[in-house]
């Protein structure tokens, strides 16, 4: 992976007091010490976050269908068309699914699914719908992938099936698909799949739609740094013009039982890539921490790296754990590592506007 040869002091420096840096800036802080941008990174997100209080919420992950037309080279959840294995949730089992994750205390339900040749947008609509008549959840749901996907099967506009699905109760959009918003990247990774610009007119359309989205960036494969900066820069400016962002996460590649394979990055590389995300998304609040894929204690360290949150307890997760990486933990688990960590713990909503502080 290439890296720019500009010093990192001038660069971290300005960051750390909150101007703007540039492409070359922010591709020189990756050779910054990892103990400098980790402090950096710290200082910005406590003058963002100044209250002794740091975040999670309560969902679940339901992976409506496995059936896959994308055929992406890192997935190893995914499985084709008449693939043995695939599956297609009933609309009674997501509703046993959500009914359980309500009774855990779920207020938010992450649905997401493989881009399915067969399930139109009524599908969807039907399912939505009788979700809200029934729990009083947030449908984080649906990635811009499967409404670039579901728009095409169903001959609609983009801006139209969102609408749509918005009227039967979708209401904020998981960054899931964007990997690395370069399509130099994507072609190589996943040529089947929405472009960068079709992601991020998705995330443009639902804004417009009055509806908020968070952001992900799936690193740690083939991308150089400055490609990663590039993704970066485009969350950046689309947030400049649109604010639909609520948070950012980054996460990495994990390659076993991928076509993809090759050798995860470690988590210096996570957290080095964590505080330089920190820096320079200057107008995202929220920096969420993988423990998904980090595991409990790279996910505590990231509170001092620029994380303010620790996402979700993820009831469910099915899409990582294919690749051969389960890390699980309980609501009181999270809690009890942020207040390790030197915080007090709180449950938040969607939106990150309500919190419930837990002692």
């Amino acid at each position: 992976m290439g890296r720019c040869d500009m010093s990192w002091t001038k660069p971290l420096e300005r960051a750390a007091n909150g101007e703007r840096i540039s492409a070359e800036e922010a591709a020189a802080l990756f050779s910054a010490p990892l103990a400098a941008l980790g402090a950096a990174a710290d200082a910005v997100c406590r003058r963002m976050h100044p209250e002794p209080v740091r975040t999670f919420v309560i969902d679940r992950n339901i992976n409506y269908t496995n059936i896959c037309v994308s055929g992406c080279r890192f997935c190893a959840f995914y499985r084709p068309p008449g693939h043995p294995e695939g599956y297609v949730l009933s609309h009674d089992q997501v509703l046993r699914k959500v009914e359980e994750a309500v009774a855990q205390g779920a207020t938010q339900i992450l649905m997401q699914g493989g881009l399915h040749p067969d399930l139109p947008i009524e599908w969807f609509e039907e399912l939505l719908s009788k979700i809200k008549q029934r729990f009083p959840v947030v449908l984080h749901s649906l990635s811009a992938p499967e409404i670039v996907h579901l728009a095409g099967i169903s001959g609609l506009p983009t801006r139209e099936a969102l609408s749509r699905l918005k009227a039967a109760g979708l209401d904020s959009l998981p960054g899931g698909g964007a990997e690395i918003l370069c399509d130099e990247v994507r072609r190589a990774v996943s040529p089947r799949k929405c472009t960068a610009e079709q992601w991020l007119e998705v995330m443009r359309e639902a804004r417009e739609l009055g509806m908020r989205a968070t952001a992900t960036m799936m690193f740690g494969h083939i991308e150089t740094m400055e490609q990663r900066v590039e993704h970066l820069l485009k969350v950046r400016a689309l947030q400049d013009e649109t604010g639909v962002f609520t948070a950012f996460i980054p996460w990495t590649f994990q390659p076993a039982n991928t076509e993809l394979g090759g050798e995860a990055v470690g988590p210096h590389d996570y957290l080095r890539t964590l505080a330089v995300s920190r820096l320079v998304l200057d107008n995202v609040p929220n920096i969420q921490a993988s423990w998904v894929t980090q595991g409990a204690a790279i996910g505590q360290i990231s509170l001092a790296f620029g994380a303010n949150d620790l996402g979700s307890t993820m009831l469910e997760e099915n899409v990582v754990r294919a690749a051969g990486v389960e890390f699980r933990m309980s609501a009181g688990e999270l809690a009890d590592l942020i207040r390790r960590a030197g915080f007090r713990p709180a449950r938040r909503d969607t939106y990150y506007q309500q919190w419930e502080i837990w002692r």
